[in-house]
């Protein structure tokens, strides 16, 4: 599962799809509807958020913005209730991590997509997200 802290604007057409479907999932999770990914560490975010499911509903209406925009059709009625949040802090080194991970897979994936993104010099957030100072978030999987 990923979950990503940088605008889905940056993701590549299989990406989207997946961070819907992944989103969904989470939204499950935090509803209490399933019994997988119950654990999965990058849910934790959303679990400390003190309105958990108003707020993946406010990170998945992000992402069926997202796709509205680039024509395809995501069923928005999947979307659970949202209000205003409080955005969910996301450090400096998560977000250049994240970036850097979507440039590799990118590389062979979509290498058009790849260019593109080289020219990027300031990584946007996710819209929900608010960027702090800090290292890579302690629950993210890292190569020692």
């Amino acid at each position: 599962m990923r979950l990503w802290s940088i605008h889905p604007k940056y993701l590549d057409a299989k990406g989207l799809v997946a961070l819907w479907r992944e989103g969904l999932l989470a939204q499950k999770v935090l509803q209490d509807e399933t019994k997988g990914y119950r654990n999965h560490p990058q849910l934790d975010r959303f679990k400390n958020h003190p309105q958990p499911v108003a707020a993946i509903a406010c990170y998945l209406t992000e992402v069926w913005k997202e796709a509205k925009k680039r024509g395809y059709h995501f069923d928005k009625s999947k979307i659970g209730t949202s209000t205003t949040i409080n955005r969910i802090p996301v450090t400096t080194g998560q977000m250049q991590l994240e970036f850097a991970r979507l440039l590799e897979k990118l590389k062979q994936r979509d290498p058009q997509k790849h260019n593109e993104l080289l020219t990027v010099k300031v990584i946007e957030s996710h819209p929900v997200v608010k960027v702090i100072k800090g290292p890579i978030a302690e629950w993210e999987k890292t190569k020692s």
